[in-house]
């Protein structure tokens, strides 16, 4: 059996893609000010929650991770898991599946994506092309890390009052871009979003990180995931620009983000992730 790959639900895989490559996908936790928890993948959960003041996110905890691990270890017959999850310095979840690992030995192989959102299910359908391909353990957590290594991520924001509230950028970030209303856009950059540049309207700060990219990109293969928040025309309109100027997009696909990262990012983010070194998806 093929070496089984496990992730976090902040990957934002498609149902089809992950159960086309056997892929666990392990719920990330919501939070809200009455008490009330919820699973993002497995619940219910409003689109109010993104704007709820109040409502935080947490990581899996070590024994979800476990769980998964050792059912996907059951999966490989022995031959092993890799688990790819969302930056350790943006959640908990990367340190739990450390203190997993020491519990299940060397048959779990554990890869910081230092990224987030669609980018890390890059990184995770990566590694499972590799696993189907027939690679070993070692030889898939190799996949991963490459694929982490040269996959670039940018983001255009509404704002970054979201961002600030929940820590994930300084304030002095924030003061920067929220004078004059002014749009930024972010960068995943060493595991956390930093502030790339800023334009006066979210027109041109899509339009800037279209460019950025397609510059970035060149001439390379490449795989193109666009993400947003509640902002699916906007996302449709991204798409069809970043892929009619890039000449070597071998696949790509649109998803909507979850509620765990929509309540750091807030409504009508929109992104643009590119992935290399990934064989075409079917």
């Amino acid at each position: 059996m093929p070496v089984i790959v496990v992730t976090d639900s902040s990957s934002r895989l498609p149902a089809s893609l992950a159960d086309r490559y056997g892929i666990v996908q392990v719920p990330l936790h919501v939070s809200m000010p009455d008490g009330t928890e919820y699973l993002e993948g497995v619940d219910d959960i409003s689109s109010d929650v993104i704007s709820t003041p109040g409502a935080t996110t947490s990581g899996a905890n070590p024994q979800d991770l476990i769980d998964a691990y050792r059912e996907a270890l059951e999966r490989s017959d022995g031959d092993g898991v890799v688990a790819v999850h969302m930056s350790r310095r943006l959640s908990g979840t990367w340190a739990a599946a450390r203190l997993a690992a020491e519990e299940l030995g060397d048959v779990l192989r554990v890869v910081d994506s230092r990224a987030a959102g669609v980018s890390v299910g890059l990184t995770v359908l990566a590694a499972a092309q590799a696993a189907e391909a027939g690679a070993d353990r070692d030889a898939v957590y190799e996949a991963a890390v490459r694929a982490a290594a040269t996959a670039e991520s940018l983001m255009c924001v509404q704002t970054l009052e979201n961002l600030r509230n929940s820590g994930r950028i300084s304030t002095a970030g924030h003061l920067l871009a929220s004078a004059l209303s002014i749009k930024p856009i972010l960068q995943m950059s060493d595991g956390v979003l930093a502030l790339l540049e800023r334009q006066r309207t979210m027109t041109k700060a899509v339009k800037k990180m279209v460019d950025t990219i397609v510059e970035s990109v060149g001439s390379d293969e490449v795989t193109v995931a666009i993400q947003h928040c509640h902002a699916p025309e906007l996302a449709v309109q991204v798409h069809q620009s970043v892929v009619d100027r890039l000449p070597n997009v071998t696949s790509s696909l649109v998803v909507e983000l979850g509620p765990v990262l929509g309540i750091h990012v807030g409504r009508g983010a929109v992104g643009v992730t590119v992935g290399r070194g990934l064989q075409p998806l079917d």
